[in-house]
């Protein structure tokens, strides 16, 4: 799995003294709420729902102490606890099944649903967008980047990450896929030159991808926002129109696809929502993607509570301040590292923080947290932590196997079959353990004490 293209970044600075996490968060497994209280579906969501209330309201998270909320089962008298409560934050994501069921239900119910999830269709990740290093750009350009020849343009579904269409000689094969009217499409290129190297895309690359409505067709059918290795696709009215796809430099372009303007319909609806189905959940690791769902629960917690609309929206800009920090954190890192490659001895759970920063993350096993790891999956990682010299094993203290073990079997067999001599705890703030509840680690204080430095560790940032 390698992902070295990086995503726009958004800086900001700022910073807002350490408060305390309300006592819910401390005691999830305590009284069930009521009408004033609202619940949130993990950890993560349940801690900075707490920051944007401040002492308006008491947010619960149901998963207690010790457990991640990823493939977590409720209780059965949960979600009556839930229809009692003012408000549900939640993913509607298919790997949060028991918090969609838990939606679905209360839909008729005089409760508030907040998917915090909402406005990101466009930025999520495939479940997995590993095996095809056809894909991979070149780490530096060295030729004058204003003569390239295209001799291949390629697009593909961001959502899925599966080949949507490519482009042969003067036109298209295959296409873009419809867009469902005030939704997102995010359509990724990826650009060959003659010599068969792959180009950099991205706001502080050499080359951007771009796209335009063709001339004489409708503009109003379709908005389109160019993020630099991408493009999105906004259903503005149902119908039909033609874009044109650019590559861009220093904002001249020196390729397109007029010859042959490829057709978008954007629709009522789709016949099946494939961003759910195969999106990576993960999102709230990334320090960028995380301040806009903190600002879309504040916005949902606002429109439930118009009285302190203000006030949760001023909490939400203090408390997505220091994400921010938490992202210069990571470019620094990223920045000062040594090595770009780093194994995780268990899911993956970080491939936005490998395509936010251009790291390159190895695991035995995808982003489901009960699949096992064959002996092929062993063999190859032990191949890779060989091939990079690398010396510290990452791993989730979640997934260790006995309550007694200090860290997964998987980071025992790669110190004893390698030359790595050191492992180190990361955190995807899917729960909390009982150490750091009792140090009043957040999703910010994990980030900080545990993934920071672990990750400096790893990729030799110290």
């Amino acid at each position: 799995m390698t992902h070295s293209r990086r995503a726009v970044l958004r800086s900001g600075a700022g910073a807002l003294a350490l408060g305390a996490l309300a006592g819910c968060l401390s005691e999830p497994d305590g009284d069930s709420g009521g009408g004033e209280d609202g619940y949130a579906s993990f950890f993560a969501l349940a801690d900075w729902s707490t920051h944007v209330v401040g002492d308006e309201m008491e947010i619960e998270n149901p998963i207690e102490t010790g457990e991640m909320g990823h493939g977590w089962e409720p209780p059965v008298d949960l979600q009556r606890e839930i229809a009692e409560s003012q408000v549900f934050i939640y993913l509607d994501s298919p790997e949060f099944a028991w918090a969609q069921d838990v939606a679905a239900d209360l839909e008729a119910e005089d409760v508030a649903l907040i998917d915090a999830l909402e406005g990101l269709e466009s930025q999520l990740l495939p479940v997995d967008r590993g095996g095809d290093d056809d894909r991979e750009p070149e780490d530096e350009y060295d030729d004058d980047p204003a003569e390239v020849q295209v001799a291949e343009f390629e697009i593909y579904d961001r959502r899925t990450g599966e080949e949507v269409g490519y482009w042969h000689g003067s036109h298209w094969h295959g296409g873009v896929p419809d867009v469902v009217l005030d939704q997102h499409v995010a359509i990724e290129g990826v650009f060959e030159d003659e010599q068969g190297r792959v180009l950099p895309l991205g706001e502080d690359e050499p080359f951007r991808l771009e796209a335009r409505i063709a001339d004489g067709a409708d503009p109003d059918v379709l908005e389109i926002e160019p993020q630099g290795d991408h493009v999105e696709l906004h259903g503005a009215e149902t119908g039909r129109t033609m874009i044109i796809f650019e590559l861009v430099v220093d904002d001249e372009t020196v390729w397109d696809t007029s010859e042959d303007n490829a057709s978008v319909a954007v629709v009522e609806e789709s016949e099946e929502d494939e961003s759910a189905e195969f999106a990576d959940p993960h999102v709230w690791v990334d320090p960028v993607l995380a301040q806009e769902m903190v600002e879309t629960i504040a916005t949902g917690l606002g429109e439930l509570d118009p009285d302190n609309a203000e006030l949760y929206e001023e909490n939400a800009a203090e408390y997505t301040e220091r994400m921010a920090e938490v992202d210069q954190q990571f470019e620094e890192l990223a920045e000062n590292a040594t090595r770009e490659v780093a194994v995780i001895a268990g899911h993956d759970s970080f491939q936005y923080i490998e395509e936010r920063y251009g790291f390159e993350l190895h695991t035995p096993v995808g982003v489901s947290p009960d699949a096992v790891e064959s002996s092929e999956d062993i063999s190859e990682l032990i191949g890779v932590v060989e091939e990079h010299d690398i010396d510290t094993i990452l791993y989730d203290p979640f997934e260790t196997q006995n309550p007694d073990d200090d860290v997964p079997q998987m980071v025992d067999v790669l110190l004893d079959e390698t030359d790595a001599t050191d492992s180190a705890p990361i955190t995807a703030a899917e729960g909390t353990t009982q150490e750091w509840n009792e140090q009043g680690y957040g999703w910010i204080e994990q980030m900080e004490e545990i993934n920071v430095p672990s990750f400096s560790q790893a990729l030799g940032a110290e």
